[in-house]
Formats: C-alpha cells, sequence, structure tokens
C-alpha cells in the first residue's frame, strides 16, 4: 500500500470509529429517562439492557461469514444505514419486554458494524505499519463521549425521540461516505467464505485474551449502562443532566486510547494492560466507598482511563495470530467482550436491588484484579501457535 493511501485509511478508518457509537452514546444518556417512563426498578431495567448485547452475540457468530461475503466496505456501509434505523425504537418502548425487543434489533445490527470496522483497523494497522488501534478506539470513545453530551446540552430544547434520531441520521450520512472511500486492504472487498477450523487448531492464546476481554468489558458496560443511574440516585435534582457520568466516564475513557499506542510502545502490552487493571479497581473504589459526590466524577474517569485500552489491546492481540482468521479471531474475542457487557449490567442491576448501586459495583473489583494475570498472554506472538496443531 501506497503511504499516501496508508495514511488516508487510517484517517477515514479513525472518522468511523468516531462516527459509529453516536447514537449509542445518546442512548446510554437517556437510559434515566426511559427508566422513569416505563416505571422500572432497577432489577426490570437490568433484564431490558440485557436485550442489545444478547443480539451483539448472536449477530457476532455471523459476522466472520458476512465479511466473506460483503467485504469490509460495504458490510460497513449497510450497518450505518441498519444502526440508524435500529437506534430510535428503544425510546419508543412501552414496556420492559418491548425495550428488550428493540434493544435487542439496536444489537443485532450493531454487531456487524463492530467487527467490520475493527478488522479493518487491524489490517490497516498492518499496512501502514503504525500502532493505531488504541487511537481508533480513542475515536470510538471520544464518540461515545460526544452522542451523550450533545443529548445533555440539547435535552432542554429537543425531546428524547427527535434528538436520538437526528444523531443517528448524522452518524449514518457521514459513516457511510466514510467507509465508501475506505482504500482496499487485504481483503476487505470479500474473500469468499473459509474452511471451519476445529476446536482444536484455534490459537491457544485466544481463551485466555477473550477472558481477559470478558472481564475489562464487565467493568466497561456496567459503567456505560449505570453511571447515569448512580448520579440520577445520588443527585435526583440532575435529572437528563445525570448523563454527565456516561460524558465523563467516556471522555476518560477517550483520552486513555489517544496516549494508549505511545504507552504500548513504551511499557508493551503486558504491563500497560495490568496498570490500566488497577486505575480501573481504585476508580471502582471511589466509586463504592462513602464518599462526597466529587469523588464520585474522580471515580467515573479513572474507571475511563483504566478501562481504556483493553479492548485495543485484545484486539490487537488476536489480529496478530493469525493472518487467514482475523475476521473470525476477532468475532470470537468480540463474543467474549460482549458477553461481558452482557453479565455486567444486569448482575450489578440485580445485586443494587439487593444492596444499592454503590455497593453493588464492588463485584467488578476482583475480575479486575484477575486481569493482572491475563494480561501476560496479551503480549505479541505468544500463543499464536493452535492448542493441538492440524497436522
Amino acid at each position: 500500500m501506497e503511504p499516501r493511501d496508508a495514511r488516508f485509511g487510517v484517517l477515514l478508518t479513525m472518522a468511523i470509529f468516531f462516527l459509529q457509537p453516536l447514537a449509542l452514546g445518546a442512548w446510554l444518556a437517556l437510559i434515566p429517562h426511559v427508566k422513569a417512563e416505563l416505571a422500572l426498578t432497577k432489577s426490570e431495567l437490568a433484564v431490558a439492557l440485557i436485550g442489545m448485547p444478547v443480539a451483539l452475540l448472536v449477530a457476532l457468530q455471523f459476522s466472520g461469514a458476512a465479511v466473506g461475503r460483503l467485504g469490509l466496505r460495504r458490510l460497513m456501509q449497510v450497518a450505518f444505514c441498519a444502526q440508524a434505523v435500529a437506534a430510535v425504537p428503544p425510546l419508543l418502548a412501552g414496556s420492559q419486554s418491548w425495550l428488550f425487543a428493540a434493544l435487542f434489533g439496536f444489537g443485532f445490527v450493531a454487531a456487524f458494524l463492530e467487527v467490520g470496522m475493527n478488522v479493518y483497523a487491524g489490517r490497516i494497522e498492518i499496512a501502514a505499519g503504525r500502532l493505531v488501534m488504541n487511537r481508533c478506539h480513542g475515536f470510538w470513545a471520544l464518540g461515545l463521549m460526544t452522542g451523550s453530551f450533545l443529548v445533555v446540552v440539547i435535552g432542554g430544547t429537543l425531546a428524547p425521540v427527535p434528538a436520538l434520531a437526528t444523531i443517528s441520521v448524522l452518524s449514518c450520512a457521514l459513516g457511510v461516505f466514510a467507509a465508501r472511500h475506505l482504500p482496499k486492504v487485504g481483503g476487505s472487498d470479500g474473500e469468499g467464505r473459509l474452511p471451519r477450523r476445529r476446536p482444536g487448531a484455534l490459537p491457544r492464546a485466544l481463551p485466555l485474551i477473550g477472558a481477559f476481554m470478558f472481564l475489562i468489558t464487565m467493568t466497561e458496560g456496567a459503567m456505560a449502562d449505570w453511571s447515569a443511574i448512580y448520579l440520577s440516585e445520588r443527585t435526583p435534582d440532575l435529572a437528563i443532566g445525570a448523563g454527565i457520568g456516561v460524558t465523563i466516564f467516556s471522555g476518560f475513557m477517550a483520552a486513555g486510547r489517544f496516549t494508549g499506542d505511545a504507552l504500548k510502545a513504551v511499557l508493551g502490552a503486558t504491563r500497560l494492560a495490568r496498570g490500566s487493571a488497577l486505575v480501573a479497581a481504585l476508580g471502582i473504589g471511589l466509586l463504592v466507598l462513602p464518599l462526597p459526590i466529587g469523588f464520585a466524577y474522580v471515580g467515573f474517569a479513572l474507571v475511563g482511563l483504566g478501562v481504556a485500552a483493553g479492548y485495543p489491546l485484545g484486539v490487537s492481540a488476536v489480529a496478530a495470530l493469525d493472518d487467514r482468521y482475523q475476521a473470525a479471531n476477532v468475532a470470537i474475542m468480540s463474543t467474549s467482550a460482549l458477553t461481558g457487557f452482557l453479565v455486567g449490567p444486569p448482575l450489578i442491576g440485580f445485586l443494587a436491588d439487593a444492596v444499592g448501586l454503590q455497593t453493588a459495583l464492588a463485584v467488578l473489583l476482583p475480575g479486575l484484579l484477575l486481569c493482572l494475570l491475563l494480561a501476560a498472554w496479551l503480549r505479541p506472538g505468544r500463543g499464536a501457535e493452535p492448542l493441538n496443531p492440524v497436522a
């Protein structure tokens, strides 16, 4: 690939990572509004929120094949359009079951976009010869922050539904434009169907990287879904402004990801992952302890910084395991990561009804400490060989 094309591809990839989560960030900031409108308890809301990660897990089983048949660029264009349609129905739900169904639809279409842009980012990173994965995910976190911030800012002018619809359409239009102009990298225009691998042929590091991702994203998902609720309970006068918790969390997550590539180059993947897990654990501690509300804002910031590098490190690690099955490996890792999103929010919700939300967040701490051990498998090249190589 020509250096000019590589630079252009990197810039467009970062733009896609920014545009994809705009609607999601807006939705996360509006969760307290939906909870109040439907008069849901925290455990009832937790069950409804499962809809999105369940759909993601289902869709990820087909995403690798979709990449092979459509190619990365066409897949992302279609997925951006589908996401724009699926983002608004959660706000129109009239009951817990309809909210679950609407979030299932939202999550299903988002999964294909998730895999497409991560596989493309892994390929452009190799083609350009530059570390870009953390910065790509930094733009994702920045997009999440921007979506939540826009809803907070325009909440007094536009009703929630037109506000979210406007953000979704903007994300779609710009996202389709960016995906259409991406340069071709590897098999980004379609590769056909690859032969199915036997379980024993999987790289032995893949399940351990998946376990790391599960624990990191369980924390990330819990913060994304419950930070606004946390603030709305501790500061009831904020109302929709409680979405600032999502803004702080995702903003500092973006900051951590923008510096992640430089830190990875200096510290290496393992030390960066271990330091990040410790910072996230400190942030959770500030949210759990009975401290003044100002410490909660610091806690959101520290958790955002702490989880920032986790997903990009995981994507880069699995993308380096196998050149041929990159999409399948990323889909498997994404399944592990999104299982964390599936388990974290409802687990926190059910515990919160029993012991309170502040105390319930403490359940995230043991997993973050276990990440200190699992981080060893994020080193480039470690565990690339299969469990039982096929002759």
